[in-house]
């Protein structure tokens, strides 16, 4: 059975909007700072190890349309791997691997989750990550912190059907004061 896993890039005050875009009041605010080549690596890591992405309709075109040009064992993981996108006006994904998840969240992800064998990847994707958060369907949250103060943004935190329980199982800083936590849902 699939885990999934939510990874962020994430403010001190809890904004995730845009960490590498262009189109926010504070372009690529995230390659402002320094993560240094253990960050890196961990994202590396973290991304070769998930066996599918789960993705939201506009990080997926994001991700469609940058990854197929890269080369590399990363592009190629990504590349190759099997994506699926929730979303009700994605018609015909042109990624190779891509599967459009349609109708009800809830069901779309259980079955996903009983059919994936592995780390199901949910990187950045606000509006999916806040809807799989109000359904408790998250088993693991990774953040990297960055020590930066936007002010202006879309947070990930919204409000939830009820209290839910996490054990922080590590916490880790990278270059420049990037702290990386990994919660799990306790249950």
């Amino acid at each position: 059975m699939g885990t999934i896993v939510v990874t962020e890039f994430i403010s001190l005050d809890g904004v995730v909007e845009a960490p590498g875009g262009e189109d926010f009041r504070y372009p690529d605010w995230s390659f402002e700072v320094d993560r240094g080549p253990e960050g890196e690596r961990f994202k590396e890591t973290e991304a070769l190890g998930a066996a599918a992405l789960l993705l939201g309709r506009r990080t997926y075109e994001g991700f469609a349309e940058a990854w197929p040009q890269y080369e590399g064992e990363l592009a190629d993981k990504y590349n190759g791997m099997p994506k699926y996108v929730v979303s009700s006006t994605l018609g015909d994904p042109r990624w190779s691997g891509t599967t459009v998840l349609a109708g009800d969240l809830v069901d779309a992800v259980t079955r996903l989750r009983r059919d994936v064998d592995g780390e199901i990847s949910v990187p950045g994707s606000i509006r999916l990550v806040q809807g799989l958060l109000a359904h408790d369907l998250v088993d693991e949250i990774h953040l990297m912190t960055f020590p930066v103060v936007l002010g202006h943004g879309r947070t990930l935190w919204p409000p939830t059907p009820d209290k839910t329980a996490w054990r922080l199982v590590d916490a880790t800083t990278y270059g420049d004061g990037v702290l990386v936590t990994v919660h799990r849902r306790a249950r």
